[in-house]
């Protein structure tokens, strides 16, 4: 079963293409967008203008719908014990332009799996003090420890310690209204900030994560993606919303996303010598073969098992090893969960919400309904889809994944950025998640803003 994430295109008219390739825009007529309006649009416009006239007007200010967090909305933990998390706070605030003013310096023991309640409440005391109502997600730069007590460190911080969120085990534990939710500002509006660990077992590997992340920014990439279900029945219980995720993404061109069914075991139980995997979602205690692969910078990786997030190692197999594989972020539980789909990612979910511009921190945590024990690995700002502005010879063009199936957009023009605006591209609506080019000759005003109309 084999399905694509279509490509389309609106020019002036409005266009649809489809396939029209990676990094490409189709000339056919025809209007859609493609799913969502979850981030903080890039706004800067790219230029390459010919004429005098065109460099002394300058490009237009383009005003986009929000897709994600930014930079400057994440605070990077640090535990000043560990030599390597303040390696690793170093290289990536200056490989993501985060302010020094969003470091949070801790103390935690170092050299142990699992800080105690009283450990990890005097550190959350100090982030709590430090942090803003601004900051909106937390990125940390340890790798041990990855538990506070029966939560994972990501949870923790994220949701304050809380045995709701535990199992006894295998139990339910609480929810969250994050889950799947519209927010771009998971603090403001839900009171929590998503966490995600750079966990590595070398600072080096920590710095080749990060280089990952920042290289899939807004590449719009095509590839793979893999949704397993193996002979493993217990660890493949997902495989009923992988079967709706490829089901409900049958469209030409763009991203293809297959699910494979092992569950006879006719076959192999993982995918071996794949090129361009940009997801794989699986079901094993562990996955061989996954460094024969290649993946896509923003790459999302992880198999349902009950250790994964057992950091660098795991007595199965660690989330870690997705991210030395070459994936660019991985989730896995800390503590026994049974298994309870609500615990792990849900596809579903999770890749729309990356694909219409979310970074990958808001999209993971977006997609588990109960995430207290599990623990979120990566580059927490990796966002390869989103929008992209560029002003050529006069002509203006929005590349965009973060329109809404089912809702309707226009471009509009003003003479000043308080309005008041006049469209001048109507009716902009997409069938299904997809990319959207769309185009303006002989744009001249100094405002554009593209938004949704409700129409």
């Amino acid at each position: 079963m084999r399905s694509i994430l279509g490509i389309a295109v609106a020019l002036g008219a409005l266009a649809a293409c489809a396939g029209c390739g990676d990094g490409g825009s189709g000339s056919d007529a025809g209007a859609a967008p493609d799913a969502g309006l979850d981030s903080g649009a890039d706004t800067d416009v790219d230029t390459d203008a010919d004429t005098d006239a065109d460099a002394d007007a300058g490009p237009p200010t383009v005003i986009l719908p929000r897709e994600s967090i930014a930079a400057d909305e994440l605070a990077v933990l640090v535990n000043t014990n560990d030599a390597q998390s303040i390696a690793v706070a170093e290289y990536y605030m200056a490989a993501r332009g985060i302010p020094e003013a969003n470091r949070v310096d801790v103390e935690l023991p170092t050299g142990v799996d699992v800080a105690t309640q009283a450990e990890f409440e005097a550190a959350e005391a100090v982030v709590d003090a430090a942090l803003g109502p601004d900051i909106q997600a937390l990125a940390i730069t340890w790798t041990r420890p990855y538990r506070a007590e029966c939560m994972s460190i990501t949870s923790a911080f994220a949701l304050g310690f809380d045995t709701a969120y535990c199992s006894t085990p295998c139990n339910p534990t609480a929810a969250v209204d994050y889950f799947d939710s519209e927010s771009l500002a998971p603090f403001t509006d839900h009171g929590l900030r998503p966490a995600m660990m750079l966990a590595a077992a070398s600072v080096e590997d920590a710095e080749a994560l990060v280089d990952r992340g920042v290289a899939s920014d807004l590449t719009f990439p095509l590839g793979d993606g893999y949704l397993v279900r193996t002979t493993d029945e217990a660890r493949s219980v997902r495989w009923g919303a992988f079967v709706q995720t490829t089901d409900e993404w049958d469209y030409d061109g763009g991203l293809a996303l297959e699910y494979v069914d092992n569950s006879d075991g006719s076959g192999l139980d993982y995918i071996e010598g794949a090129t361009d995997v940009l997801f794989y979602f699986t079901g094993l205690a562990a996955v061989p073969a996954i460094d024969t692969n290649t993946y896509r910078p923003g790459a999302v990786a992880d198999h349902l098992t009950s250790y994964g997030g057992q950091v660098p190692t795991s007595g199965q197999m660690s989330a870690v090893a997705w991210l030395e594989a070459g994936a660019t972020a991985s989730y896995g539980t800390v503590v026994e969960p049974c298994n309870y789909t609500q615990k792990f990612p849900d596809a579903r979910v999770m890749l729309p919400r990356y694909f219409r511009g979310g970074t990958v921190i808001e999209a993971y945590w977006k997609s588990v309904s109960w995430p207290g024990e599990g623990l979120f690995v990566g580059e927490p700002l990796a966002r390869p889809w989103g929008s992209t502005v560029t002003f050529v010879d006069g002509t203006l063009t929005i590349r965009t994944t973060a329109l809404v199936p089912g809702r309707t957009y226009a471009l509009s023009e003003a003479e000043d950025e308080a309005g008041p605006y006049t469209p001048v591209i109507e009716g902009i609506t997409v069938p299904h998640l997809q990319i959207t080019v769309v185009t303006l000759e002989g744009a001249t005003a100094p405002f554009y803003e593209l938004a949704e109309t409700g129409g």
